[in-house]
């Protein structure tokens, strides 16, 4: 995706609903960017209200932006299944929002999609990134959280509930406790803020994922993120052998700290081991992916939620 000026007819908007900001962006089918904007969010702002705020920073978008818009896609996090929020604890009144029809309502465009921000990343990687073309293609992605996407046909699989490539709350051992316990296994262990709660613990400071990395010399902080690599690896592993893809696509900002891991664990581990490679998109992934839902909305025809 590009950024630039050039006055077109027709224009997308992209809306990425984050943990703690809300980035929004017009642009063109082809991906080019025209303008954009970002929101500081807060949970004690409480959905209707952080609604609201997008909304009206994406009508003074849509008033900057020459031409007419012509279809929305949305990134957000947690799951839309039967067009309401799911798994989506941490900003209060998210879970059970009707966000696509909200959005749709507030916006006045009639082709709408809303997808999770992993889901929506992947999108972008499929129309414009490394798995352009891909039959069947795997997105796996580590940051904050931990999770995946499914590419089959030329599209992101959904799954029955919405919830394909939930990753995170994959088992390490049989005899953890799982999603019902309110846990999110693998999760917990190899995300960003997982890092970061058994850095601190291990420590007895408090310290983020990044600071970690900055500390590897330590041996005691080696060991805790080769481990962590070494899970996501295996995970990854089982995940090529179970779907056989042409691609597995890796992205989120451990995607350096892991890939080698990944790599190394799919090659030795995969009877027909695919490429592994680094995103396209980093920055910005689920922004982009947003964008990309809404030239997917724009080409299919009317509205629609994952």
């Amino acid at each position: 995706m590009t950024t630039g000026t050039t006055s077109v007819g027709e224009f997308v908007l992209g809306i990425d609903f984050g943990g703690t900001k809300v980035a929004l962006a017009t642009a063109s089918s082809t991906g080019e960017r025209l303008r954009g904007t970002r929101l500081p969010t807060r949970a004690a702002d409480g959905a209707e209200k952080v609604v609201r705020r997008v909304l009206d920073a994406a009508h003074g978008l849509i008033d900057e932006t020459p031409g007419r818009l012509v279809a929305a896609g949305v990134s957000t996090f947690g799951v839309i299944r039967e067009g309401r929020a799911r798994l989506a604890p941490n900003v209060p009144g998210w879970e059970d929002l009707p966000l696509p029809a909200l959005l749709q309502d507030g916006l006045g465009v009639p082709a709408v999609r809303v997808d999770n921000d992993v889901n929506a990343a992947a999108a972008a990687e499929l129309r414009w990134g490394r798995l352009q073309g891909a039959g069947v293609g795997l997105y796996v992605n580590f940051g904050t959280g931990t999770g995946a996407a499914l590419v089959v046909g030329g599209r992101v699989v959904p799954g029955t509930h919405g919830a394909a490539g939930e990753i995170g709350y994959l088992l390490r051992d049989p005899a953890e406790p799982g999603y019902a316990a309110g846990h999110a296994p693998l999760e917990e262990y190899t995300s960003g803020s997982g890092l970061a709660a058994r850095g601190s613990a291990l420590l007895g400071e408090q310290v983020t994922a990044e600071a970690l990395f900055a500390r590897r010399e330590e041996p005691a902080v080696a060991a805790l993120l080769d481990d962590a690599a070494a899970t996501v690896g295996m995970a990854v592993a089982n995940l090529t052998t179970f779907l056989d893809p042409e691609r597995v696509v890796v992205g989120g900002g451990m995607t350096e700290a892991f890939l080698p891991a990944v790599r190394a664990v799919v090659d030795r581990a995969v009877p027909f081991p695919p490429p592994v490679e680094a995103a396209r998109f980093v920055d910005d992934a689920a922004l982009i992916g947003a964008v990309a839902l809404g030239v997917d909305a724009r080409l299919t025809g009317g509205a629609e939620a994952t």
